[in-house]
């Protein structure tokens, strides 16, 4: 368990089951508060903060999808895990498509109970990584003033509107960090489907046991454990966007079936005969060079064309500096927002060595920083480790500049021709040696005409 508390409220009529649910999950090391109808819990969320709410379907005169609709209006970052004792397939679409993490069909096992809680908190933890970026996306103007206006940016955002009101298969690469998954809610926010599910995987953080039936559901029975038929996330869906982050994750095997989905729009459910027809448009991303990992055997080259119709690359956060202070406003007024603290000035010496960072974590460790020195008030924090004048080789060690300087476009053309040299012209075995994503290698080539 985590050294920081988890406080889970479970929302249950029935005492007995409320008392057995609370049992199991004091007994893992969670903080268990308790309620029996959807008005207590709503008072209890008020009062007290909850990390997941775990709440049964029928409570009386209100259901557990009231609950759940009041708690992604007020609260939208909780972790929310609805069950029902009847198995229902419609309830449990409607509450995937109401914003639920996950369902449970009672009866169910401990084990099933936990792994619920478990992803209802990864989800709870990523919608709050990226809730900086992604609180205006409803308004178009708000979105670009967000990204930025760099002139590589402009290029992404004049894209994501050319494309947003199509059903076209988008492709979105870039390092970690950047806001692939910003990228993508914007064509699902700018897009007719913006009223429907926007379903947001992430390929890397699922078994490979369990991924077919996570994407494409399964019928009762189907392998051991399945007490009941789970509907998968494509189906869930169904008429809005789906966003399958880090796709180069993924089994040979499942990609096989995602190409079908793409080819034929019908997908069968683990354990079933029959097709379910589905209008789904798939947005995928990854930081990976999948033509690579398509050279290596590890990629389906026809599910890369599938998904690569229109592709968007996030550029890195060193490739925008004039962004760099902007966003720092940005994230200074979005925290102090949260934090209720007054907004703090960065001195322009500070500023300039921030700018002078490569940022190899992207926007998202520009956002972590900047929110610690909101929390912290604390400068050298903000500055710590940021040292512009040393960059650590692969092996731990710091190369030192010269005290006269250093001509960098003679020295990177002087690299990138070595490492072709040591590796006997092969640019893909050359990328990988500089640790560099083989089109950013592409881009350096052509940039010295060393092509």
């Amino acid at each position: 368990m985590n050294d920081i508390p988890v406080n889970i409220l479970v929302v249950e009529d029935e005492e007995d089951q409320r008392e057995i649910i609370c049992d199991l999950l004091e007994a893992q090391g969670y903080g268990v508060s308790q309620a029996a109808s959807v008005e207590d819990a709503i008072v209890h969320l008020k009062a007290k903060p909850a990390d997941v709410v775990f709440s049964d379907w029928n409570l009386g005169t209100l259901s557990g999808l009231d609950l759940l609709n009041w708690v992604r209006k007020q609260k939208p970052d909780l972790g929310f895990v609805v069950a029902t004792a009847y198995g229902s397939i419609n309830h449990a679409v409607n509450a995937i498509k109401a914003g639920a993490d996950d369902y449970l069909s009672k009866p169910f096992q401990r084990q099933e109970l936990l792994l619920t809680i478990e992803k209802a908190l990864k989800a709870k933890s990523l919608r709050q990584h990226n809730q900086h970026l992604s609180e205006q996306l409803g308004e178009q103007q708000s979105l670009v003033d967000l990204i930025g206006h760099a002139p590589c940016m402009q290029k992404v955002f004049d894209r994501i509107k050319r494309i947003s009101n199509t059903d076209a298969t988008v492709m979105i690469t870039g390092e970690s960090g950047t806001g692939k998954e910003l990228a993508a809610r914007a064509l699902q926010q700018l897009s007719p489907r913006r009223n429907e599910p926007f379903i947001p995987i992430n390929c890397g953080a699922i078994p490979d046991s369990i991924a077919e039936a996570e994407l494409f559901g399964a019928e009762k029975g189907a392998y051991t454990g399945a007490t009941a038929t789970k509907i998968g996330k494509f189906e869930a869906a169904n008429g809005g966007t789906i966003f399958l982050d880090e796709i180069g994750e993924l089994s040979l095997s499942v990609q096989a079936k995602i190409l079908r989905l793409l080819q034929e729009g019908t997908l069968t459910r683990l354990g079933a005969h029959n097709e379910i027809k589905l209008d789904v448009r798939i947005i995928a991303a990854t930081h990976r060079d999948l033509p690579q990992r398509i050279e290596a055997g590890e990629f389906r080259e026809d599910l890369f064309y599938r998904l690569n119709v229109v592709p968007i690359e996030m550029p890195p956060l060193r490739a925008r500096l004039e962004d760099i202070p902007r966003l720092i406003n940005h994230f200074i007024e979005i925290n102090s927002r949260r934090y209720n603290t007054a907004p703090m000035a960065i001195e322009k010496s500070v500023l300039k060595r921030l700018i002078d960072y490569p940022w190899p974590g992207n926007v998202r460790e520009l956002s972590n920083r900047i929110e610690r020195y909101i929390l912290l008030e604390d400068t050298e924090e903000l500055l710590d480790g940021l040292d512009s004048n040393k960059s650590t080789n692969s092996s731990g060690g710091t190369y030192n500049l010269p005290d006269e300087g250093l001509n960098w476009e003679a020295f990177e053309k002087h690299c990138l021709s070595q490492a072709l040299s040591k590796n006997q012209g092969n640019r893909t075995k050359a990328a990988k040696f500089l640790q560099l994503p083989y089109k950013a290698f592409l881009y350096r080539l052509e940039k010295y005409s060393l092509n």
